[in-house]
């Protein structure tokens, strides 16, 4: 029971100036569709709060995956993205036949078929399970990130360079989990 085994791939974190970036890949029982599911950035954080558990019971196969913010270092970010995403498909529990990736980019997955599709976590129901996965579970590292690292508003902006976010940064200077390579942080250090 092959059931096209078509993988969805996506992503969150890549414009934060600190955590590490999260991605997930989900393969959809095509036997039970899941209502509600669409882009997560459409998606309110109740909602997509309520959609994880029921992706994760009802998909044939899911994994999340991420780059730490040494690697994004390393790497920059959209090769610590593309090693996310081989680890996510790497860890599903079936091999995919297709792996259909939000964006324009899609990661060397060896001998697997990829396909990118942009704006695909509002055109493909798999991205958007893989979409909701990495947002839901990032957000909660940020979470708790908060607590270990108070004062920068990590629960509120889960790393985005919102204006708290950089006023933070300024008042306190960059965190172990900042992105040191990002102008914002960076500019933080020459202080």
């Amino acid at each position: 029971m092959n059931h096209n085994r078509i993988a969805g791939v996506d992503e969150a974190g890549r414009g934060p100036l600190a955590g590490p970036v999260v991605a997930a890949a989900v393969i959809l029982d095509p036997r039970h569709a899941i209502e509600g599911l669409a882009d997560s950035k459409k998606l309110s954080p109740l909602k997509r709060e309520r959609l994880y558990p029921v992706i994760r019971e009802h998909a044939l196969a899911f994994a999340i995956a991420e780059a730490s913010v040494e690697e994004i270092e390393n790497l920059n970010i959209l090769g610590a993205t593309m090693l996310a995403m081989q680890r996510a498909v790497a860890s599903l529990r079936l091999k995919p036949r297709l792996v259909r990736i939000d964006g324009n980019r899609a990661p060397d997955l060896g001998k697997t078929a990829t396909e990118t599709l942009v704006g695909g976590d509002a055109l493909d129901p798999a991205i958007s399970a893989a979409s909701i996965l990495a947002k839901v579970y990032r957000d909660a590292q940020m979470i708790d990130l908060d607590a270990r690292y108070p004062g920068y508003g990590f629960a509120k902006h889960k790393g985005y360079p919102t204006a708290e976010h950089r006023a933070a940064l300024e008042r306190l200077g960059p965190s172990p989990v900042h992105r040191k390579a990002y102008r914002p942080v960076r500019q933080t250090l020459l202080f």
